[in-house]
């Protein structure tokens, strides 16, 4: 049933993409059965894969040794994004409790953030940690909007906004409070800079389908965004970064590779709508895929950065 499909392919936009993928590799489809595939986030001790179906509210695993599927957690709150933090844990975004958690070695859960300035976050999104251990999120709405990925509700917060939790202190701080729809988040491999998705056109007429740069200062703060890249198809939803600096971002005909300016070098074509992506396996050079209903992975010439 799953493997190599049809309608997937490289798609060769820029003569600087061709050395990104292996002639002979091609995409895989590895699991199917979701009805809105998020969050994808590897662990490399167990060789294994964890992802969100926000609306079925569940997370999956997928095991690396054998191919099996297996649910992970359910409910999962409708978990959205998930990243690993330096010891090793979960860390996971919740649009129906409207926080973001950590999943402990002993299975515990522990709240990092639900609130900011004793007001109710809309429904955390994506999430990356910092080689300093803090935590950076997107709060849009989308989990409050309806009932399908959350439960409706109003927002006790002016706008939808990005965050930063203190690895110390544990203090949630605002650092950047000018997006419409903050979306998907990653560093360059220096850190020097976060790249964050703005998808504020999807209810908002001529809104952003854009992703934009900012400097990072030591102090944990951000600089003014610069946009770097429109989205041709759909939005940029989740990416990642490799480590020569490249973005992998899910748009709505597949992956799209971006150079560290915003140049579009090529296409990882899908046959469904894109909302993720990470990089995985023991080199971090097999890119997973999460798609509408499904799971897909394709090896690369390039290695995700750490």
């Amino acid at each position: 049933m799953f493997g190599v499909i049809d309608g997937t392919g490289f798609e060769v936009l820029d003569d600087r993409f061709n050395e990104c993928f292996i002639g002979h590799a091609r995409v895989e489809r590895l699991w199917s059965g979701a009805r809105w595939s998020e969050g994808p986030v590897w662990f490399a001790a167990g060789r294994y894969l964890l992802w969100s179906d926000i609306p079925s509210n569940c997370m999956m695993r997928w095991d690396e040794t054998d191919g099996s599927v297996s649910e992970f957690r359910r409910p999962s709150n409708n978990s959205n994004g998930n990243t690993i933090d330096q010891q090793g844990r979960l860390i996971s975004c919740e649009h129906l409790t409207r926080r973001v958690t950590r999943t402990n070695h002993d299975g515990s859960i522990t709240v990092l953030a639900d609130q900011y300035q004793s007001k109710r976050l809309n429904s955390p999104n994506d999430v990356v940690v910092k080689s300093d251990g803090s935590i950076w999120f997107t709060d849009p709405s989308y989990g409050i909007l309806m009932d399908y990925e959350g439960d409706r509700a109003s927002s006790e917060i002016d706008g939808c906004h990005v965050y930063r939790i203190d690895s110390h202190s544990s203090a949630v701080s605002c650092v950047a409070n000018d997006y419409v729809k903050p979306n998907g988040l990653a560093f360059s491999p220096d850190e020097k800079f976060l790249y964050i998705s703005d998808t504020g056109i999807t209810h908002q007429k001529n809104g952003p389908a854009h992703i934009r740069r900012h400097p990072v200062a030591d102090d944990g703060t951000l600089g003014v965004g610069s946009i770097i890249a429109d989205c041709s198809e759909g939005v940029f939803d989740g990416f990642r970064v490799d480590r020569a600096g490249r973005i992998w971002t899910s748009a709505a005909d597949g992956v799209h590779c971006l150079s560290e300016e915003g140049e579009l070098l090529g296409k990882i074509l899908i046959p469904e709508m894109v909302a993720n992506v990470c990089f995985g396996g023991a080199k971090l050079n097999r890119l997973f895929i999460c798609a509408t209903t499904s799971l897909y992975s394709v090896y690369l010439n390039v290695n995700g950065a750490r």
